[in-house]
């Protein structure tokens, strides 16, 4: 060691690099991005309870839509405010206030073991099915039920397919039917959001004169007719059958059929 030099330590030594050195230029790189990442989740979690204001706000728009009453003029809130949502359990096809309607969650339901089931049965490809769902009732100026929105999901080509389907009060007649979340192909599968492939739902009947199930979503018409069948997307043959399914499934017996029978016989 040279005369009157201190010796350096480690952090001494660093800053003693050149700048160009490759411990330096590493540092500054694993420097940004800590410091980006802090910015980002600061921002993520600050930005969290906007974010699900506006995904309820996505999620009432879509149910207003469905049930043909939405009014983009309109405040979202003041609109949403016609609807009655109800917590119905699947198992007896009746309300239950169980639960805290303005809290519950459909989809924590679904995760939560003691408020769902495994399926072994399962053409929707959901896994879990929640033995509780909030439905949606909208009744006319007299008080009457004027349509019931329920919501439904499954799998289609790459991603379940979240949505709503419409129907009158006899429990038979569909509206309308729209998804609000889904992954399918831009262009094919994702044609589930046209207007004029949403359009061919409304006044399509979901059980033929029997009471049997007979909604279909195929190229062909069923046998019981058009009144019974929309049309199959093109170039979408997976997500076709996808949506095939998760309607058939949630309108039988495995979802509302029982609510639907009440409805129909009106004990709602």
């Amino acid at each position: 060691m040279a005369d009157g030099q201190e010796p350096k330590g480690l952090i001494g030594r660093f800053f003693a690099l050149p700048t160009d050195s490759v411990p330096k230029t590493l540092f500054v790189a694993v420097a940004v991005c800590l410091v980006a990442s802090m910015i980002v989740s600061a921002a993520a979690v600050a930005l969290r309870p906007i974010q699900a204001v506006n995904s309820l706000k996505d999620k009432q728009i879509n149910i207003l839509q469905v049930a043909g009453i939405y009014d983009p003029a309109q405040d979202v809130v003041e609109a949403f405010a016609a609807f009655e949502p109800q917590i119905l359990e699947l198992e007896t096809g009746t309300f239950t206030d169980q639960f805290d309607i303005a809290s519950f969650d459909d989809r924590d339901a679904a995760d939560d073991p003691a408020t769902s089931v495994a399926l072994t049965d399962d053409p929707a490809g959901i896994g879990r099915q929640a033995r509780f769902v909030t439905v949606y009732l909208l009744r006319d100026d007299a008080g009457e039920i004027d349509k019931v929105i329920l919501p439904i999901h499954g799998y289609g080509l790459w991603s379940t397919l979240y949505g709503f389907i419409a129907l009158e009060e006899n429990g038979n007649d569909i509206f309308g039917l729209q998804f609000y979340e889904h992954a399918e192909t831009p262009g094919l599968g994702a044609e589930v959001d046209n207007p004029r492939w949403k359009a061919l739902w409304n006044g399509k009947k979901l059980a033929d004169e029997s009471g049997a199930l007979a909604i279909s979503v195929t190229k062909a018409a069923p046998a019981a007719g058009k009144d019974y069948h929309i049309d199959a997307l093109a170039g979408a043959t997976l997500t076709t059958v996808g949506v095939h399914n998760l309607v058939n499934f949630w309108m039988g017996e495995a979802g509302y059929k029982l609510f639907l029978d009440n409805l129909k016989a009106g004990n709602v």
